[in-house]
């Protein structure tokens, strides 16, 4: 990709030509299809608790903060009302879209609080693009000015291309987006931090990388051999400021593949990824297996693969922190060979543009494995598939155990009364009782993989 290429998003990070202020610039905060438009929805970005619904008076989504202007109550906890409001679920103040209050029930029918401008709640601008909610958290004016970070790939257009589809998945993670921009930036870890998942050791060898453009709008730069020893060739990678980044390869073997990455920080220490994966392949039986896998099932896999090397990203910034921080990263990790230099150049493009999103905040003390390891809360709940997933689940398990119960009365039953046909209805009882055993044990298997995720990754199974 040429430097002509960034020259579009420039305006992104605001007009300082040595600084990138990553509040001016746009975020994803959900895949449309998790959204619920009959409910309010909470969500943190850079710090700032907000709220998200659906005004179906204009047809749109609106991002709020999450606090009424009344007593500080939290909106997302509030309703959508039958006029089409939000309402606050303290007192019932209820705003319109642009955040103006249009009632408060308590004052009298003559009285007009609710004209003052401290009685509106402050809206961000969002948009809605390739099937992603985004949301500008810095000066509404600039939002329409501001190009938002999409991903060049002819199927995101919204038209119907054949040979294209598309994998989605989303979690929130324990660590911040600078460090995860930075783990994907990283090509050269797969065959060893996701051994057996989606990589193999004895695919690694020399990585040599090249950047190719960089600015204050991001880089570019490419892999001449490319992964698993040069077999599948180039591999060229993008960074648009401040939180996409992808990978592309084109290859007779698997044809094209693009490995993208949104990194959203929600807090310090903390972001929501959102991993999109384009394929384009050679052969038709790969994409028949994506469009006919359930992707509940696939976010399962997703999150294992996520959790490869969650625990030690999560510790990881908490070393380089305790030794100066990104402003010190060259003198604090020691990075001798070329497979780093996309590593090398974007802590260099965080420190040259002031790009830190919680400049001077320090981390919280390091998580629990456990708590590392959470999928229901960090994924499972907030994703329609997997959430309606777990319900489902969770209702065939009790109406298994039901059913086994049942058939095993039936069988006690038949057993001490005797008869023709005793022996048979109590074999099928008997039947029921240990299909329905092992249907039980497997929806709870899967019921456990929705919630939590293993302690012992891929690569250190035997």
């Amino acid at each position: 990709m040429t430097a002509a290429v960034l020259v579009d998003w420039m305006t992104a990070g605001g007009d300082e030509p040595t600084k990138f202020n990553p509040i001016e610039s746009w975020y994803p905060v959900f895949y449309l299809e998790d959204l619920d438009k009959l409910k309010p929805t909470p969500f943190t970005l850079l710090d700032r608790d907000l709220v998200i619904w659906w005004d179906n008076l204009a047809a749109e989504w609106r991002a709020f903060d999450d606090r009424c202007p009344h007593r500080l109550a939290r909106l997302s906890e509030g309703r959508i009302a039958e006029d089409g409001l939000l309402e606050c679920p303290y007192h019932g103040w209820a705003f319109t879209g642009a955040g103006t209050c249009d009632r408060i029930p308590q004052q009298l029918t003559d009285a007009k609080a609710e004209t003052s401008r401290r009685a509106c709640v402050k809206s961000l601008p969002t948009a809605v693009e390739q099937g992603l909610l985004f949301i500008y958290p810095g000066t509404a004016t600039r939002a329409e000015n501001t190009p938002m970070p999409l991903i060049p790939v002819p199927m995101m257009s919204g038209s119907s291309i054949d040979g294209w589809v598309m994998l989605n998945t989303f979690r929130d993670l324990p660590y911040d987006a600078l460090t995860l921009l930075e783990n994907v930036l990283d090509p050269s870890h797969l065959p060893f931090t996701h051994h057996n998942s989606v990589g193999k050791r004895s695919n690694a060898s020399p990585v040599e990388l090249a950047v190719i453009t960089s600015d204050k709008s991001g880089f570019t730069g490419t892999w001449a051999d490319g992964p698993r020893k040069g077999t599948l060739g180039r591999q060229n990678t993008t960074f648009i400021a401040p939180c996409l980044m992808w990978h592309e390869l084109t290859s007779k073997q698997l044809g094209e593949t693009i490995t993208v990455v949104y990194a959203t920080p929600t807090r310090k220490g903390e972001c929501r990824v959102f991993a999109r994966f384009p394929f384009k392949f050679a052969s038709k039986l790969p994409a028949f297996f994506i469009k006919n896998t359930p992707q509940w099932y696939s976010h399962i896999s997703n999150n294992a693969i996520l959790e490869d090397d969650q625990i030690f990203l999560h510790h990881q910034e908490r070393y380089l922190e305790s030794s100066g921080g990104s402003d010190n990263f060259s003198q604090t990790f020691y990075l001798p060979t070329k497979a780093d230099i996309f590593v090398f150049e974007y802590r260099q493009w965080l420190n040259d543009y002031q790009a830190d999103p919680f400049p001077g905040q320090s981390f919280k003390p390091a998580l629990a494995t456990e708590q590392l390891l959470d999928r229901y809360h960090s994924h499972t709940e907030h994703c329609h598939s997997c959430r309606t997933a777990h319900k489902n689940i969770q209702t065939a398990k009790q109406s298994i155990a039901i059913i086994a119960l049942l058939a095993w009365i039936v069988a006690t039953i038949f057993a001490l009364i005797g008869g023709e046909n005793a022996l048979v209805i109590g074999l099928i009882s008997i039947g029921i009782v240990v299909g329905g055993s092992i249907g039980w044990m497997i929806c709870d298997r899967l019921k456990v993989k929705l919630e939590q995720g293993d302690r012992i990754p891929a690569r250190n199974r035997k």
